[in-house]
């Protein structure tokens, strides 16, 4: 309420966040393959998997040295306080049902993105409830063609057993695999190519999940 938060300040705040929430379930991960350094002036949308709530704080403990921030729904922006602080923090929102509004809410990401912002996705829309990968949804890959980023495509393995969808029931003393793919430039397509890239991540997806099975 006092206008103290910058983007600094809440960097800390997630990162002591999610470590605290790895901690307090003693979660260990590990991870395969290599996190891409980022360009200057490019942008970068992190996309995975999604099977369990705790896919969010190891995706900022995983990716530490990225400045992300999540694309919430809009309706948490209207949430007294908490909806102020969420913009001061640089979250992001996309109006699809608003047209003019999406058009802003765009180009705000598309500003965010290129001052260093990196958002996370998770095109299944929904956490999964049987464990395997989901169909997926084109609004991600529709917002990097728009927003001519970087898709750095990972997966998460094991989050689901730490704290499963539709219950609080956690399990302690877990392990989890983060296994990063092959960046894909999405500035290389348009949007009446846009399956085309929804079905490369999809490609991507698969190959990790088999990789990280035999990980552990």
């Amino acid at each position: 309420m006092l206008g103290k938060l910058n983007r600094k300040r809440v960097n800390g705040i997630l990162d002591r966040w999610s470590a605290s929430l790895l901690k307090i379930v003693k979660l260990k991960y590990e991870v395969y393959g290599k996190i891409p350094a980022q360009e200057p002036g490019r942008r970068y949308i992190l996309m995975s998997n999604h099977a369990s709530h705790y896919d969010i704080p190891i995706t900022l403990q995983a990716f530490s040295n990225y400045c992300i921030r999540m694309i919430a729904k809009k309706e948490l922006f209207q949430v007294p306080v908490w909806g102020k602080a969420m913009r001061q923090s640089e979250f992001m929102s996309i109006d699809r049902e608003n047209r003019k509004q999406a058009l802003l809410d765009l180009e705000f990401a598309k500003d965010k993105l290129s001052s260093g912002i990196t958002t996370w996705a998770a095109p299944e829309g929904t956490r999964t409830r049987t464990g395997e990968l989901g169909p997926l949804k084109k609004g991600p890959v529709v917002l990097a063609i728009q927003t001519e980023a970087i898709i750095i495509p990972f997966i998460i393995k094991g989050s689901r057993k730490v704290l499963p969808a539709d219950t609080w029931k956690f399990s302690t003393g877990e392990k989890v695999d983060v296994v990063i793919g092959e960046p894909i430039d999405a500035k290389t397509y348009r949007l009446k190519q846009r399956k085309e890239l929804l079905e490369t991540v999809e490609q991507q997806f698969k190959e990790l999940l088999n990789y990280s099975a035999n990980c552990s």
